[in-house]
This record gives C-alpha cells, structure tokens and sequence, in this order.
C-alpha cells in the first residue's frame, strides 16, 4: 500500500478553529489570503481550498441571503466575480470555473452566515481517482504562492 503525507492538513486537523465571521475577521484586518477590499465587496482566498486559486467573493455586509443584498451591492458582488475570474483567467490559464454560492448548511455552507461566492478554477485533468478511491485531494500548488501570483492583479483593481 502506498501512503500519500499531506502534513498541511494536520493544522486544519489540530487547530483552533476561528470563533467568529472569517470574512469580518478579514474584511477589518489585513491578513495573508485577502486578495482585495472594496466599497463594497471583497475577495479571499480560500485556506481549505477545492482547487489552485479557490476564491471566495462576499458582500463586506454580514448577511447571509441574496434577498438581504440592496441593488447596488447585488451589482458589485457580481461585478467582483466577473474580474476575479478573468484575474485567475489571466494568471493562472484555467480550462474552466466551478462558481457557485451555497445558501444553508444543508445546502453545504461552511460559513452559512455570511454570503459568498466560490470561484473555482478547473483544468483537464485536474480530478483523478484519489479523489474517489482515497479521499485524496492534490493541489500542486502552494497557497501563498498562489495569492503572490493573484495580489498584483487585484491591487490594480483599487
């Protein structure tokens, strides 16, 4: 048998696990995954991520409905998506994009209380058996070195 290490995950694992709204946490702070803060909206990095460059794009309000977004803020938020997956178009060349929201923990919200979009990256051949067999996930590349390749590109965005 053979053993895939994935170390990394051991912090997830073992760790504390953050009290409190991790988009209010980021959106008042500057930390190593906010890619960008607007009037309105932001974008994060995702730390647990599905994929290389998994973004996270949320109004900066603390809700948790699209019915709870005014006109303006609906408009932004979606605005933010469409730069941030042309952003990752351009940096990283993906084949495709996952991008969803999901409304409820039923529904598979890990953060139901404060809305936001996934954006997912997705390649040929990005997906394989260890995802299925093993419960294996690779990401080939490091999460700083993923934000480092992205902040530029967002930076130019204020």
């Amino acid at each position: 048998m053979k053993t895939m290490w994935a170390p990394w995950r051991i912090e997830y694992i073992l760790g504390d696990k953050e009290a409190g709204c991790i988009f209010c946490k980021a959106l008042g702070e500057q930390d190593d995954l906010t890619l960008y803060k607007g009037k309105t909206t932001m974008v994060v990095m995702n730390k647990y991520p599905y994929n290389n460059g998994h973004l996270l794009v949320s109004p900066n309000r603390h809700i948790s409905g699209l019915d709870q977004l005014g006109r303006d803020e609906m408009g932004d938020l979606l605005m933010m998506v469409e730069k941030s997956i042309a952003i990752v178009k351009k940096v990283m060349k993906p084949d495709g994009f996952n991008v969803g929201l999901n409304l409820g923990k039923v529904a598979g919200a890990g953060v139901e209380e404060h809305l936001h979009f996934h954006i997912v990256p997705r390649w040929f051949g990005d997906v394989n058996a260890l995802c299925v067999f093993a419960d294996v996930r690779v990401i080939p590349e490091h999460l700083i070195s993923t934000f480092n390749n992205l902040k530029p590109h967002f930076a130019e965005l204020k």
